[in-house]
């Protein structure tokens, strides 16, 4: 083989080499474990109990009987089918609330030991503080961080309606305007009758 063309082979391999380093952020979650669900792929570490995850969401009686599942069906099921059913339906909530049905949505969510490794990959990402909040929503990666023990309803509730605001509307509305409408919904997560 000529060495012109290995030197040509050698560069290509070289170029997409550091191409594929500069997207490939490492967040800390390779050795995590994976929840798939109708709407999210879920990352967690595996001492996270997801068991409890699921019962900090507070899914009512009457929030499954509207999503259509079986309300009887959710701690005998496990931790994993659980959580799962459980974020499916505060996806559904949350799409009702913002009248915003998305059903071809999906999403990831990681979800953070603590908030100190939530801090780190949001100065990571953006190179800025994370300023006191437990959650964000990184929109180029479809990707909602959040810590393990700020999860509750309210909390991720706010961060689905930015993933379902950012894939919902063509021309994105003003910041402003998302973060008003996802209070909104935190609004009226907080104020459902558990």
């Amino acid at each position: 083989m000529p060495r012109s063309k290995i030197f040509n082979i050698a560069v290509i391999i070289l170029i997409f080499m550091a191409v594929g380093n500069a997207y490939g952020y490492e967040d800390g979650f390779g050795q995590a474990k994976k929840l798939q669900t109708k709407q999210f792929t879920v990352y967690y570490a595996p001492q996270i109990d997801t068991s409890s995850l699921a019962q900090k969401l507070n899914i009512s009686f009457s929030d499954r009987v509207l999503a259509g599942t079986n309300p009887k069906a959710n701690a005998a099921e496990g931790g994993q089918l659980e959580l799962a059913e459980a974020l499916d339906i505060l996806f559904l909530s949350v799409s009702n609330i913002l009248d915003m049905n998305l059903y071809s949505f999906q999403g990831t969510i990681k979800i953070c030991l603590d908030t100190n490794q939530l801090n780190n990959i949001y100065t990571n990402l953006f190179n800025s503080s994370l300023g006191g909040r437990f959650s964000f929503y990184a929109s180029e990666l479809n990707t909602i961080y959040i810590s393990q023990e700020h999860f509750q309803r309210e909390i991720l509730g706010h961060e689905i309606s930015h993933a379902i605001m950012s894939r919902y509307f063509v021309v994105q509305p003003p910041v402003k305007a998302s973060e008003v409408l996802a209070g909104y919904v935190e609004y009226q997560l907080r104020k459902t009758p558990e």
